[in-house]
């Protein structure tokens, strides 16, 4: 897992395709010492496993499907990533759960400044405007954020100058598609719940109420 805190960013040096496959060779921008075979850095939020390695530069392959869900085919040589390697037990946990398994893209749709910070909207499907909360945890290119303000489709988060400086979220315009990652705590919930949800037989009722998850012991 990962905490969404990025370590640092990286340049695509190389982007082998091979029909729909690619396999990435990407320079650190920062020292990333002992980097070993197997292990998992999240290349703009998304899950990578190391299969060569040197001198703060490694290999990694996506897949099909990693390809077809993700904005990873966008990175061109020269390209900037954010990077953050797998959470160590023991590590100081400082952003929130991230999986580095993308849920969809999101679209930015406007940068605006407030102050020394910028806030970006961002667009996404409405199937999965139920996962996103105000004040709730989003990561979006790997990047844990808190949500500022949401619809059905769309959100909103506020970023810090040091966010800007550390990350490639500087570079975002709006059309720009990002990889959007919800929080697993909703998932975990919606899937919970679930044996305990009575069929209705009239459309317009709901099968979550308050008093429903009260009685239930949530």
């Amino acid at each position: 897992m990962f905490t969404g805190l990025i370590m640092g960013m990286g340049r695509i040096e190389a982007a082998e395709n091979r029909g729909a496959e690619t396999r990435f060779r990407i320079k650190t921008l920062f020292d990333l010492p002992e980097i070993e075979l197997g292990e998992s850095i999240a290349v703009n939020g998304v899950c990578l496993t190391v299969e060569t390695f040197g001198d703060n530069w490694f290999t990694a392959y996506a897949s099909r499907e990693t390809m077809s869900v993700t904005s990873l085919g966008e990175l061109r040589i020269g390209s900037k990533a954010n990077l953050e390697r797998a959470m160590a037990m023991g590590d100081r946990f400082g952003g929130h759960i991230v999986s580095g398994h993308v849920d969809a893209l999101a679209d930015v749709l406007e940068v605006r400044p407030a102050g020394e910070s910028n806030i970006y909207k961002l667009g996404f499907d409405a199937a999965h405007g139920k996962y996103v909360i105000p004040k709730g945890s989003i990561a979006l290119d790997g990047i844990s954020l808190t949500v500022n303000d949401c619809g059905p489709t769309w959100l909103e988060v506020n970023i810090i100058p040091e966010t800007q400086k550390a990350t490639t979220i500087a570079e975002w315009t709006a059309g720009r598609k990002v990889n959007m990652e919800t929080d697993v705590i909703g998932k975990y919930v919606e899937r919970m719940v679930q044996p305990w949800v009575a069929e209705e037989s009239e459309p317009k009722k709901t099968g979550i109420t308050m008093d429903y998850l009260r009685e239930h012991g949530f």
